[in-house]
């Protein structure tokens, strides 16, 4: 399948560079076959029905970007960027690194009052950290010296603050680990959620660690050539029966975000605790959601991918370009869809 098949033009003002206030405020375009419907998302108690349930992501970003020098070798010391992605073990962690090229293995790097060491220099920039100190400890530096790793398309717009820890984290965050908010989540408040409570909406919680691969391009022509980073995730036993149990009575289940959808199908609904590299295109034949609640994405991007399989390419492409005539809001900090799947 080519990745060009996925393309759109997106007006750059369309990009949202903050979140809607309140949060449920935010826009929702309910997309199905028969209609498209302008919303916000604090409809949606009404546009669900009592017995659904709404699947969340509760994983906590970390202050993942971390900036630091060289040191150790003669000569110069350049600085360094550094994007943490996949924690290995207690000490390690994958990283994106710029300037790549000036690193090679051995190679130590000091973040503020962290070092840490090349243990590995992998391919496209990565390479593995080996911390000096670990566990609970590395935890604590890394929230000392790290900032929050906002998209690039908000940071080459403007400056990250103090505003962004908040916003960029959803109110029901629990399981530190991810490098990139549950964006879908994003848009959900206290209020919202009492709502859909009082609904009769039921809510369960999975944990998938978002990486930094979620900001990476897809840089080849042909999908098939496309390969996913491995996050890790977890549906318990507890969860996993309650979903299968409702779908059984036919009620629905609804993802909220794709990260919830990636890792409900990598499981398909069976107790899951390890790393997932799904890749989802059309064709893809889904098995354990109903609904999908989703931000809008970038053209010729996974994730762009992913909705279009779900709910059929060319119903995305009429949906994407209602929203920008609408003057939806993309990406991250944007506006929300709620999607049911095509024919």
């Amino acid at each position: 399948m080519r990745v060009s098949d996925f393309d759109f033009e997106l007006p750059p003002e369309r990009i949202a560079l903050r979140p809607a206030v309140p949060r449920e405020f935010a826009k929702l375009l309910v997309v199905s076959p028969a209609e498209l419907r302008d919303r916000t998302v604090a409809d949606l108690p009404g546009e669900l029905r009592a017995g659904d349930i709404l699947v969340f992501n509760n994983t906590k970003v970390i202050p993942a970007a971390l900036s630091g020098q060289r040191v150790g070798r003669l000569g110069t010391s350049p600085k360094i960027e550094a994007l943490l992605h996949q924690r290995l073990d207690g000490s390690r962690w994958k990283a994106f690194v710029k300037p790549a090229k000036k690193l090679i293995a051995g190679d130590r790097v000091r973040f503020g009052s962290l070092e840490a060491e090349i243990a590995e220099k992998g391919e496209a920039g990565e390479v593995t950290l080996a911390f000096t100190v670990s566990g609970p400890d590395l935890d604590a530096a890394i929230a000392e010296v790290g900032r929050v790793p906002l998209p690039p398309y908000i940071e080459s717009k403007r400056a990250q603050d103090e505003q962004d820890r908040r916003d960029y984290q959803t109110i029901y965050a629990e399981h530190a680990g991810a490098v990139a908010a549950p964006t879908a989540g994003l848009h959900f408040t206290e209020g919202l959620m009492k709502s859909l409570q009082v609904a009769g909406i039921e809510q369960e919680f999975v944990t998938l660690h978002v990486g930094a691969g979620t900001f990476l391009p897809v840089k080849v022509d042909d999908t098939a050539d496309h390969k996913m980073h491995s996050e890790w995730g977890e549906v318990t036993a507890t969860v996993a029966e309650r979903l299968r149990k409702a779908r059984a009575e036919g009620r629905r289940v609804i993802a909220v975000g794709t990260t919830s959808l990636r890792l409900l199908e990598a499981s398909g609904l069976e107790t899951f605790s390890g790393s997932t590299d799904i890749f989802i295109t059309p064709g893809y034949r889904f098995r354990a959601i109903d609904g999908l609640i989703t931000n809008f994405h970038l053209p010729r991007s996974t994730l762009f991918m992913l909705v279009s399989a779900f709910a059929g390419t060319e119903r995305m492409k009429q949906a994407y370009a209602h929203a920008i005539a609408q003057h939806y809001r993309f990406y991250s900090y944007g506006d929300a869809s709620l999607l049911w799947p095509g024919p």
